[in-house]
């Protein structure tokens, strides 16, 4: 029966060394801010922002929440983007997703400045990435690479499937273990013979979005699993992208749902602002 990779427990220890150096931070006269923007009343953007901003709390880091109504024009929220990027007590910018039919989402993203960019999606960090020179790094992959290094994987040789290929996820993570020295396949809707690119892999990262779509018979024994999806079933009941139960039976550690990568996401927009306030710090 393979490990279980537990993402509570690696976000647990991980926000007390963020909460360690915001306190030498505010220490130094500097204390680490973080700008979250709401557009609308979308009920899941409200539960995210509102995790966020008790995990800010509890880091130390000093948040505020800029609710907007959804009417609220494109022009304006560009206004207060810009205000911000020019306020010295913020150093992450964050604008929760998804935004208003009428507001450009590239243009807003693009808007935020690099150097607070904590999401990691502004072009030019997107582009640092790719060149293997990071200035901040998309927080859900960022996860995943950190779970991988808590639990000791070393991805260099190894053979890495990424199944899925968003702009958020699959192939942010797939830079990111191409930086590791691994060898990556991402495979998605259009993929030929999924389960054989699936069965050949050491680590398998699941960000496809479909419950239990990848079996527990693709998986090579001994693999690590990482599995990035969250799909409600039912009720009440999440599931991830991969058969959890039966993919236990190969491999050698795997993540839950939930429980596994979701704690991680907020941990690294936590460790990503702590970093900005470093480098205010250090100028």
């Amino acid at each position: 029966m393979a490990d279980i990779i537990d993402g509570k427990a690696i976000a647990a220890e991980m926000r007390q060394n963020i909460a360690a150096d915001a306190k030498t931070l505010i220490g130094q006269g500097v204390t680490p801010g973080l700008a979250v923007v709401l557009v609308g009343e979308d009920p899941a953007s409200r539960v995210y922002v509102s995790m966020k901003e008790k995990a800010c709390a509890a880091a130390g880091i000093y948040s505020v929440e800029h609710k907007l109504p959804a009417e609220t024009s494109e022009a304006d929220l560009l206004k207060l983007i810009a205000a911000l990027n020019d306020d010295n007590q913020i150093d992450g910018i964050l604008v929760q997703l998804p935004l208003p039919e009428h507001i450009d989402e590239s243009k807003v993203l693009e808007a935020i400045s690099p150097g607070k960019d904590v999401d990691g999606f502004h072009p030019y960090n997107v582009g640092r990435l790719m060149t293997g020179h990071p200035v901040f790094q998309p927080c859900t992959p960022f996860g995943v690479m950190k779970m991988l290094e808590y639990t000791g994987v070393d991805l260099k040789g190894k053979e890495v499937v990424v199944v899925g290929r968003s702009n958020i996820v699959g192939k942010p993570v797939a830079l990111m273990c191409l930086a590791e020295h691994a060898t990556v396949t991402i495979c998605h809707s259009r993929t030929i013979d999924l389960p054989q690119k699936v069965a050949a892999a050491d680590v398998v990262i699941a960000a496809v979005g479909r419950p239990e779509m990848i079996k527990g018979d693709w998986i090579k024994k001994g693999a690590v699993v990482i599995d990035v999806g969250v799909n409600r079933v039912g009720e009440k009941k999440l599931v991830g992208d991969v058969d959890f139960v039966a993919a236990c039976e190969n491999a050698a550690a795997i993540t839950p749902v939930p429980g596994g990568v979701g704690p991680m996401t907020i941990t690294m927009l936590l460790y990503n602002t702590i970093v900005s306030a470093k480098r205010r710090a250090a100028r």
